[in-house]
């Protein structure tokens, strides 16, 4: 697969387009290895000092980056023995929230989580992550099953918002994120939530009101998106940079408000350099956190979700 660059990248591409065209005249020319090994080191350098300076707008679009680590990914690279349960037993099956029965490191879980889809097919077939009723309505569906058995539930949050479609609406969308949202803050069984891309709005907070909430480090979680709310504000999309710079939409910002709890580090140049090694971070953090609630009896749990979210916005 080709690299995507982000246009802050430019620089980093520019040397790695050198690194390839020194590659290339190898094998006529003679052997460029030094040059390639000080070009590499360069490239190396700038991509640590761009990522360890990115101001809110830039991890936006890396939260959005095409070959970022999707729910898929993760179930594949976390999860044994999926299976895949589908529909809300009203209306029927949306794929933009996919989940299931798994195991996570030999345990019996409930995992969901937002899929965007890779390419342009699957993109359509998953409604670029932006969900309908009926996705909210089978993650209530599964979230119920988890009370019933036992089982902790683990979800993954990637979207812009829910759906704004006409159908979504009459089919009420509202109702369906609030009662999905209902369901994650009763829950009596662990729930951990971790922010892999955007959190957007409600369409987030619907599967993300957990127990304890967990971030990658580049992603970003917000009420709205820096589109949207630059519309809202100044009339002018364009000034989503200054939006994001504003809203506080950042893991730094949110885990020093207590809207978050813990901030999962990413490899050097964002989890889509090395989505193996994000993978098995987010693996090696959801062990951690699942340990210390499991020691929990389900009132304890309900409880420490209730102060959690109580203490997000309290002073002193």
């Amino acid at each position: 697969m080709a690299v995507h660059y982000l246009e802050f990248e430019k620089p980093i591409a520019d040397l790695e387009a050198k690194i390839e065209e020194l590659n290339l005249l190898s094998s006529t020319s003679g052997s460029f290895d030094a040059e390639v090994e000080g070009l590499r080191k360069k490239a190396e350098q700038l991509r640590k000092k761009t990522y360890a300076d990115l101001d809110p707008w830039m991890k936006t679009q890396v939260a959005r980056h095409p070959q970022r680590p999707h729910f898929v990914d993760f179930c594949e690279g976390l999860f044994t023995d999926f299976v895949e349960l589908k529909g809300d037993r009203q209306f029927g099956d949306d794929q933009a929230i996919l989940g299931g029965l798994a195991r996570f490191r030999g345990e019996p879980v409930v995992v969901m989580g937002h899929e965007k889809g890779h390419d342009t097919q699957t993109r359509l077939t998953h409604n670029f992550g932006m969900a309908r009723p009926e996705g909210y309505r089978k993650a209530v569906r599964l979230m119920d099953l988890a009370e019933q058995y036992g089982l902790p539930v683990l979800t993954f949050v990637d979207t812009a918002g829910a759906y704004p479609g006409l159908g979504a609406e009459e089919r009420g969308q509202a109702e369906a994120i609030a009662r999905s949202t209902e369901r994650c803050l009763t829950l009596g069984v662990p729930s951990i939530a971790t922010v892999t891309g955007e959190g957007g709005s409600g369409g987030a907070i619907a599967i993300a009101a957990a127990g304890r909430v967990l971030m990658l480090e580049h992603s970003i979680y917000s009420v709205i998106s820096p589109e949207g709310a630059a519309g809202i504000l100044w009339r002018d999309g364009a000034r989503a940079r200054d939006a994001a710079m504003a809203m506080k939409i950042t893991a730094p910002d949110l885990l020093e408000l207590k809207i978050i709890d813990r901030i999962i580090p990413e490899p050097v140049g964002g989890a889509h350099a090395d989505p193996a090694a994000a993978i098995a971070s987010v693996g090696d953090a959801l062990a951690e956190e699942l340990a210390a609630l499991s020691a929990l009896s389900p009132d304890q749990i309900r409880q420490a979700r209730a102060d959690r979210f109580y203490a997000i916005g309290r002073m002193g």
